[in-house]
C-alpha cells in the first residue's frame, strides 16, 4: 500500500520565519539572507509537492475504470484532509481526477489557504506496481502565491514510489522560485490499513532550483527524511538532514531533528562553516 506525504523539505517561502537570534551578530554573516532564501524556497518546493499529492492520494478512485464517488481512502481521511471545502469529480473515460478548492479559500491541515484546481490523470490502478499518475495545477495558489509545474508519481511496488517534478514554480512578492526534483518515498508504517493518517515515510533524493532572488541551488538529502502523518505532524518532517549548495554561498546543512527527539515541532537547525544556529519555523 503506497501513499504520499512528504511535505515541507526545508523552510517555506510562504510562511517560515527565522528565530530572532539568527542574525543577531555581525559575525553571523554565514547565516545571511541569501543562504536562507535557498533553504526556505526549497522547503516550499517540498511542501507543495507533498501536499499536492496528498490531496490526490486521498481522493483517488477506488477503481480507475469506474466513475462515481468511491475513493481509496476512508471517509474520515477525506474529511480530515479536505476540511469541508474541497470538491471532487472523476471522469473514468479519461481517468482524470479533478480536485477543486473553494474559490473563497480552503484551509488545509497545514494551515495554508489554497484556491484553484489539482488535476490528476492515472495510467492504471492507483498504487498498483508499474502504474503512474501525472498531476498538473490549474489556477492554483497557496496563501495567494501562484504555483505551477508537473508532478509524475510512479509506483514501483513494495511500498515504494518515485516523484519526478518538472517546471515547478511559485510566484511571491519577493520574486519567483523555480525547481525540479527527483525523490523516492518508502512507506515504513501504516501499510496494514487504508487510512493515510497512520502512515510514515522515509524520503531520499535531490532538488535543483533557483530561489526567489535568482540564486541557483541544489539540495540533497543526506540522512533520510522521516515523515509522520499523525495529527500534529502534518506539516513538518520529524527527522533527517539536507545539504544545500548555492551558487553564491557556502554549503548549508539543515537538520530537522536538532534535539534528537523526533518531535512534531517547528524547530530545525542550520550549520554553515562549522557554526550551527537553531531556527523556528513560523
Amino acid at each position: 500500500m503506497i501513499r504520499s506525504y512528504y511535505r515541507p523539505l526545508l523552510f517555506s517561502v510562504l510562511g517560515l520565519g527565522l528565530s530572532a537570534g539568527l542574525f543577531s551578530c555581525g559575525k553571523e554573516a554565514d547565516f545571511g539572507p541569501s543562504s536562507t532564501y535557498s533553504a526556505e524556497d526549497n522547503s516550499d518546493a517540498e511542501s507543495t509537492d507533498a501536499v499536492t499529492f496528498e490531496y490526490v492520494d486521498a481522493n483517488a478512485p477506488e477503481d480507475v475504470s469506474r466513475g462515481g464517488s468511491a475513493t481509496w481512502a476512508p471517509t474520515a481521511d477525506l474529511a480530515a484532509i479536505g476540511n469541508g471545502c474541497v470538491t471532487r469529480s472523476y471522469d473514468a473515460a479519461t481517468r482524470t481526477l479533478t480536485i477543486t478548492f473553494d474559490q473563497n479559500g480552503c484551509v488545509g491541515r497545514d494551515g495554508r489557504v489554497r484556491r484553484g484546481q489539482i488535476v490528476a490523470v492515472f495510467s492504471g490502478q492507483h498504487r498498483q506496481a508499474g502504474s503512474s499518475v501525472v498531476i498538473t495545477l490549474v489556477g492554483f495558489s497557496v496563501n495567494g502565491n501562484a504555483h505551477a509545474g508537473t508532478r509524475t508519481i510512479t509506483y514501483t511496488g513494495g511500498g515504494v514510489y518515485t516523484l519526478d517534478v518538472q517546471g515547478a514554480s511559485v510566484v511571491t512578492a519577493q520574486g519567483t522560485a523555480a525547481w525540479s526534483s527527483q525523490r523516492t518515498y518508502t512507506q515504513t508504517a501504516g501499510q496494514g490499513t487504508r487510512s493515510i493518517l497512520d502512515d510514515e515515510y522515509s524520503v531520499t533524493g535531490s532538488v535543483t532550483g533557483t530561489n526567489r532572488r535568482g540564486v541557483s541551488y541544489t539540495a540533497t538529502i543526506q540522512q533520510p527524511l522521516k515523515k509522520v502523518f499523525q495529527r500534529g505532524c502534518a506539516r513538518l518532517f520529524t527527522a533527517g538532514t539536507v545539504e544545500i549548495n548555492t551558487s553564491k554561498e557556502k554549503t548549508l546543512l539543515l537538520n530537522y531533528d536538532p534535539t534528537g527527539t523526533q518531535a512534531c515541532d517547528n524547530i530545525v537547525s542550520i550549520t554553515v562553516n562549522g557554526r550551527t544556529r537553531t531556527i523556528q519555523l513560523r
